[in-house]
Order: structure tokens, then sequence, then C-alpha cells
């Protein structure tokens, strides 16, 4: 039985950590990176599944133009923890089947999803999530049943 000499294993060591290298270094040129968007879906998703929620507000809904020629819709909301006061803004425009800028109101209060580690990283909607809310909470009104009727509210003085 012939085995090969010790040159020849660390040539054969060699060539292998080379052809390694060569295709990490192949890997990370071409494999495919997320898009900007991609990664904005993928934190939204992460703030659903393990954000904390704190109260906030929402401030003002607006419209910016981007770099393309479109227009971005922005919800701008602030919130408190921990006694600091946070003021931020969220992207809205691929979340137009979640979320009518229109019927948001400036002046609401709003449910925030924030990354307790990360606190500046907020969202207020995100896909099949929303904190926005509908109006204002009413209060239930009970009718008087008798409204001529004013005798129970009087002292009887006999």
């Amino acid at each position: 039985m012939n085995l090969l000499h010790r040159e020849e294993w660390e040539i054969a060591a060699w060539f292998a950590a080379l052809a390694a290298i060569v295709a990490l270094a192949a890997w990370l040129v071409l494999r495919k990176r997320p898009t900007a968007e991609e990664l904005e879906k993928a934190r939204r998703m992460f703030l659903v599944e393990s954000g904390r929620l704190v109260d906030g507000m929402l401030l003002d809904s607006y419209q910016v133009p981007a770099e393309d020629g479109r227009a971005l819709t922005m919800l701008l909301y602030n919130y408190r923890i921990g006694g600091v006061d946070y003021e931020c803004s969220q992207d809205v425009t691929l979340l137009g089947a979640d979320v009518n800028a229109s019927a948001v109101r400036a002046g609401f209060p709003c449910s925030v999803r924030y990354q307790p580690g990360n606190p500046q990283s907020s969202i207020v909607v995100a896909e099949g999530w929303s904190g926005l809310r509908e109006g204002l909470p009413q209060l239930p009104v009970f009718e008087d049943p008798n409204s001529l009727d004013r005798s129970h509210l009087e002292h009887e003085s006999k």
C-alpha cells in the first residue's frame, strides 16, 4: 500500500483551503441581497412578534416625494418610554391595504410597538396588525326612561 508523502498532503490541504475560500468569496459576491423593502418588512414582522406595546399619539399624516418621483405616505407619531419622549415616522406607502391614510386623524391615540433594547425602532402599522384606532372611545349614554317626570329628583318634604 502506497501512502502519500507529507508534502503531497500539505499541497492537497492548501488546494482544499483555497477552493473553500474561492467558493465563499463567490457566494458572497453572487448571493441575492435583500432589498430595502424586504429588510423593512422583516423589521415590521420582528416588532409584531416580539415588540412591546405602549400608548402613543398620532401627530400627522403627510406625503413626501421620493427620489424615484413617487410620493411616500408617512405617519408621524410620538410616545413615551421611561420618561423619554420619542417622535418617529413610519412609511406606510406599501401598507395601503392595511391603512387608509386619508382616515388617519392627527391627535388621536394609537398603540406603538417598539423594540425593548432599541426603543426608537417602532411601528404603528404592519401586515396583519394595526395600532391605529377608528375613533375616540364612546362612553355609553343611558336614556332617561321618562324625561318629563322629574319627581324622583325632588326631595320629599313631608
